[in-house]
């Protein structure tokens, strides 16, 4: 018979602004993961145990919190496959609102800063029309499109754990990913959001943890160093347009 799932999870009690630790025990099954552990000691044992999930299949990205000392997706990791008892608290680097559940406002703001929408084309009467993209442009995009937002590669970072002004990388990536597509037209304006201040993409020592824990493989280190060759040439370049246009 198999020996039982022994969980240690980190709480935080809003009310008193106190952290705690408290062990959980359940019958194993095969197949389990830690999110269905978690939801088993709910139903079953602490009803006040709470933390955040949703689709349970790797694709919504809200379940995610520190397994083992690791930022992963609670719903795609296996218990069965970590050593006993398993260490399951909440995210690094966002403020905890209660127990797993923490705070990716600053996250989700600082993805909104980089334009994460497309400025189509227009022809010469000003109307939007359907744009069309090779095989070979969409795979410039297709990496980093599989973004999630589950936000664990910031909890991942030490240059944002440091500095909170700094970009980070899922916004990075999602820049990177826009100003690649080809049925945009607002790649300078987007560059110049994102390498406008020191805290952008300029602070990232490229230490590879966020593209390590990402479950979707984006790999947003890689995102990141490319947009710095973008906004090195755009700084390049533009004080030579001024001249051109100055001239004529």
């Amino acid at each position: 018979m198999p020996l039982p799932f022994r969980i240690s999870v980190e709480r935080y009690d809003p009310d008193t602004g106190k952290s705690y630790t408290q062990e959980y025990e359940i019958p194993a099954q095969e197949h389990f993961t830690v999110l269905d552990a978690l939801n088993e000691i709910k139903d079953t044992q602490d009803g006040t145990l709470t933390h955040r999930f949703s689709c349970k299949m790797g694709i919504c990205g809200s379940c995610g919190m520190m397994v083992n000392g690791k930022p992963v997706l609670s719903c795609t990791t296996q218990c069965a496959e970590l050593p006993m008892p398993i260490a399951v608290a909440p995210m690094r680097n966002f403020p905890v609102i209660k127990d797993l559940v923490v705070d990716l406002d600053d996250g989700m703001r600082k993805l909104r800063t980089v334009m994460p929408y497309m400025n189509f084309v227009r022809n010469t009467s000003s109307e939007v029309r359907p744009q069309k993209q090779s095989p070979r442009e969409r795979l410039k995009i297709d990496q980093t499109s599989q973004c999630i937002k589950c936000m664990l590669c910031y909890s991942a970072c030490p240059v944002y754990s440091a500095d909170k002004n700094f970009l980070g990388p899922a916004a990075s990536a999602l820049a990177y990913r826009y100003n690649e597509d080809s049925r945009d037209s607002s790649r300078g304006e987007r560059l110049d959001r994102v390498i406008g201040t020191q805290d952008t993409v300029w602070s990232c020592s490229f230490v590879g943890e966020c593209s390590r824990v990402c479950p979707k493989r984006v790999d947003p280190a890689k995102a990141v160093q490319r947009l710095k060759v973008m906004g090195a040439l755009r700084m390049l370049t533009k004080p030579f347009s001024r001249k051109s246009h100055e001239k004529k």
